[in-house]
């Protein structure tokens, strides 16, 4: 089996890095993560990389003039590292246009709701507000349009009485955990690709 080389950006925590990392230490998984990237100097998920052997790297979003030449030295890494396949995991910057469209149905990304609902940020205390009965998170292709590529995979997760956000975002990171890692499966065997 040939595995696909995956690189993972990140910002943060990098617990969406880990369901990754820990998925693909299996001998039948389609993929392997062979990089991470992040933004942050201080993100935890480049501990958790480096503990588990796979080579990390800091691109300062701050060291760069535009949106584009951050991508361009992003761009850089992943040519380096032959990546094939990105994976957004809690990468809190957009994206240039030029880059993602190079990617295109390369790259996916997790977001913390059944998208098109609540794109963007704080999207539990939004479902909370907005009196939603179901939430969730949602694997997609990243696109141009903030959090509106083509769907992959979804997890829904009732809200519950007396939630609060802090439950509510635990309970759709138990499934973001879970679904991340058979979307990036399924795409690394082919079987879901952008028409």
């Amino acid at each position: 089996m040939t595995r696909r080389r995956v690189g993972i950006l990140i910002s943060g925590r990098g617990s969406n890095v880990a369901a990754l990392i820990e998925a693909a230490q299996a001998p039948d998984y389609p993929a392997e993560i062979v990089i991470v990237i992040s933004n942050e100097p201080d993100a935890a998920g480049l501990a958790f990389a480096t503990s588990h052997g796979i080579p990390t790297v800091v691109v300062n979003h701050r060291n760069y003039s535009s949106r584009e030449t951050f991508a361009e030295a992003i761009e850089a890494e992943t040519f380096t590292a032959g990546v094939e396949i990105v994976c957004l995991a809690g990468f809190m910057r957009l994206l240039a246009t030029p880059f993602v469209e190079r990617w295109r149905g390369r790259m996916l990304n997790v977001h913390p709701s059944l998208l098109p609902a609540y794109k963007g940020l704080n999207t539990h205390a939004r479902a909370l507000a907005e009196g939603a009965k179901m939430h969730g998170c949602t694997v997609h292709f990243v696109a141009p349009e903030l959090d509106s590529g083509p769907v992959i995979l979804q997890a829904e997760v009732p809200v519950l009485p007396g939630d609060d956000e802090r439950s509510l975002a635990a309970r759709v990171l138990k499934e973001e955990h879970r679904i991340y890692p058979e979307a990036l499966r399924l795409v690394a065997e082919g079987r879901v690709k952008v028409d």
